[in-house]
């Protein structure tokens, strides 16, 4: 005899009896046909294996419980079809039930409450329909194309315990949606008056992996904080309302016990009213915190309540009115009790962290919310004034960890995007990393600080650095969703595309409004894994979500490449590259290829080789040159080392100047800028080295031109395109 663990699927033949007493002949008939055209097929093709036959069911082994409810769900939907032009009292329908669970083997036989609870489930089930335990839930959440709705707590004949119970949503149209679903009591019809079942038996694999992840989003609570509103009658305290907000999110993400939404996708709901059942649909979560704020001079008044959107009760609420001195202290308390209504016990860890105020410099933390409010405005003006704000609190209280980390948090966001208006990469970069590094020496456990030590490493191509530090930060934090996309970003770049999934899928479901640039990482470690249909999806949010940025689009054609997509690939080369105008270093594959991170050569060559199916440019600007007019390496070296270099760069063929000593210690300069820099010769390519481009050597050919302008060369790499002569 042996116990195991397994997902087990009951089904049954609804109406049997009636069935058999009006046409036995016939019923068997089309039984054996269901059995024979479409059961047995879709074992096959979810890879399961019958074990034994019984006179009213099977036992079927799969490789994966994913496998076992796609197989359910591709019953139910092409039952639903086979018999559209037969009457009603003729057809033949199923119940489905799934549940994953403990079994006792005993030879070729299977029983136990694991079996139990799928016979009970299956009776839940609509007829056509198809109910699935929780830990079946757990499992399958965002690996299947269909949708779920919530039943709540399900007491089953004979099994002691609750069991979280959910309904299949079999419409393509809702994939992916997670539904709070009213509960209902479970059918008082007797298990033994099934005439027919077929009982599927799904071995798990890879137990081990299965067991030590984290418990998913159906096995804790999971809150969404709405934004509080203000009722002060002045919007520009608006921001001290939101940072109330956050400051709530940000507490209650350190409880490892609670899942919570996300401020990116929970501000979504500000200003707009929403129904709650709506919100928690949307959102995928069981409760809602609501609240306002009305601050009076030196005077507040906080409102909160706590709802159940499934019953649709409120089941705590309190109002504070205090001075601003106790801001911190209201925090806590709120934190603390909404913590006490979900029935959550916060670790003495977890409770010290909450209670820890972020200052006790009320001025300090004024400017720290402005800051958040501006950063978050996505706006280069909104990024440039929220790291003045961030300074002005550094500078009140130089002990101030989360204003230190937001600054970090700031600064990477404008280094990675390359907003040099805003400041230089060389800067930018040395400040995210001091900024980062002074939260950790003032807060070790902060988890944001962590994320981005792990982002920048992982630029810098120090993976394992890069994975220690990301998954030090989801330690901290797993229900942050910048944690979680940041490891999944990481876990990209350094090959690991399950890892990576894994870790985006999460920071989605924490997040559903997750950020353009985190979606984008998410797309691609999607597109990476083999889940093509799923980058499309994400990576067309992505463009949607930020209709003006070129990138985007250039990775979405990538996607649609994979896809077998390469019409609607070449419209969105061709849409990056009119919105982008030359603006964007990844508007050609050589700057693809330089802006990117990826350990493993065949990751990048993957998506390179995609982005020239699709139709991006080699160079920037298009420029395409004769490659019989390409010099050599030793031609290169005798023209430009210990020469100026006058003429023009592309687009608007601006005035330029490259000065090179002999020893390659260069200057480039143009009406708009300076770049030091240092040049050389590698093979038959003409190097620049500087701060920009994240440290990296910009390398390309030069070309002999001879055309109306008169005789020159041109000069090619990932950022410029220099038509010159030599003038000394």
């Amino acid at each position: 005899m042996e116990r195991r663990l397994t997902a087990i699927l009951a089904a049954d033949v609804v109406g049997y009896s009636r069935l058999m007493g009006e046409d036995e002949v016939g019923t068997l008939e089309r039984l054996k046909s269901c059995r024979r055209e479409l059961v047995d097929p879709a074992i096959k093709e979810f890879h399961g294996r019958i074990i034994k036959l019984m006179g009213d069911g099977a036992l079927v082994e799969f490789a994966s419980v994913v496998d076992a409810v796609q197989c359910a769900a591709m019953i139910q939907r092409r039952m639903a079809v086979r018999d559209q032009g037969t009457s009603d009292p003729r057809h033949i329908r199923f119940r489905i039930g799934v549940n994953l669970g403990d079994v006792i083997v005993e030879e070729n036989d299977i029983y136990g409450d694991g079996v139990n609870i799928a016979a009970r489930l299956e009776a839940m089930a609509e007829p056509g329909g198809v109910c699935i335990s929780g830990t079946a839930f757990d499992h399958a959440l965002h690996k299947v194309d269909v949708g779920f709705a919530s039943l709540g707590e399900q007491r089953l004949k004979n099994i002691a315990d609750p069991i979280r119970a959910y309904r299949l949503l079999l419409d393509p149209a809702a994939a992916g949606k997670i539904k709070v679903a009213v509960r209902r009591p479970v059918s008082p019809r007797a298990i033994g008056m099934a005439g027919i079942a077929v009982l599927f038996v799904v071995l798990l694999a890879g137990l081990f992996a299965w067991q030590s992840r984290t418990s998913s989003l159906a096995d804790r609570p999971s809150v969404a904080v709405l934004p509080f509103t203000n009722l002060g009658g002045d919007p520009s305290q608006d921001y001290f309302a939101d940072g109330i907000t956050e400051d709530l999110i940000t507490d209650l993400t350190k409880l490892s016990g609670l899942d919570v939404i996300a401020r990116n996708s929970v501000f979504a709901y500000k200003n707009r009213h929403a129904a709650l059942a709506d919100v928690a649909r949307d959102l995928g979560v069981r409760f809602v915190v609501e609240g306002s704020v009305r601050r009076t001079g030196e005077q507040i008044r906080i409102n909160v309540q706590l709802m159940d959107a499934a019953s649709g009760d409120n089941l705590w609420a309190n109002r504070f009115d205090r001075g601003m001195a106790e801001v911190f202290s209201v925090q806590d308390e709120m934190s603390g009790e909404i913590a006490k209504a979900l029935g959550i016990q916060a670790s003495a860890a977890e409770s010290q962290r909450m209670a820890r105020p972020p200052t006790n410099n009320l001025e300090a933390y004024d400017y720290y919310l402005q800051a958040e409010t501006a950063s978050r405005s996505g706006l280069l003006a909104g990024l440039r004034e929220a790291l003045a704000l961030y300074e002005k609190a550094e500078g009140l209280d130089s002990a101030f960890a989360e204003a230190f980390a937001a600054d970090a948090r700031t600064t990477v966001y404008v280094w990675r995007e390359s907003f040099n208006d805003i400041i230089q990469s060389a800067p930018a970069r040395k400040r995210a990393y001091e900024k980062a590094s002074r939260a950790l020496e003032l807060e070790p456990d902060l988890s944001s600080p962590y994320a981005i030590l792990g982002i920048m490493q992982v630029v810098n191509r120090h993976y394992e650095d890069a994975i220690a530090s990301a998954k030090k930060a989801v330690s901290i934090g797993p229900g942050d969703a910048d944690a979680q996309a940041a490891l999944g970003y990481v876990q990209l770049y350094a090959g690991n595309h399950a890892e990576a999934a894994n870790a985006v899928e999460t920071a989605l479901r924490l997040d559903p409004d997750l950020s353009a640039i985190n979606r984008e990482a998410a797309g691609l470690a999607f597109l990476l894994q083999g889940n093509v249909e799923k980058a499309i999806e994400t990576l067309e949010r992505t463009r949607d979500d930020a209709p003006t940025v070129a990138n985007f689009r250039f990775t979405l054609a990538a996607a649609y490449v994979r896809g077998g997509r390469l019409p609607d690939a070449k419209a969105a080369i061709a849409d990056g590259l009119r919105l982008g105008a030359g603006s964007s270093y990844v508007d050609s594959l050589a700057g693809w290829q330089m802006t990117q991170h990826f350990r493993n050569p065949q990751d990048l060559a993957t998506i390179v080789n995609a982005l020239r199916q699709a139709g991006l440019p080699e160079w920037p600007y298009g420029f395409t040159p004769d490659e019989h007019d390409r010099l050599k390496g030793a031609e290169i070296a005798s023209l430009v080392l210990g020469h100026t270099l006058q003429g023009q760069i592309e687009p608007a063929l601006q005035p330029a100047f490259l000065q090179i000593g002999s020893d390659g210690k260069a200057a480039f300069r143009t009406t708009t800028r300076l770049v030091t820099e240092t040049v050389y010769v590698d093979g038959d390519l003409l190097c620049e080295q500087s701060e920009n481009l994240f440290g990296r050597p910009d390398c390309g050919p030069v070309y002999r031109r001879s055309d109306s302008a008169g005789k020159g060369y041109s000069f090619v790499n990932t950022s410029k395109v220099f038509h010159f002569t030599v003038v000394q």
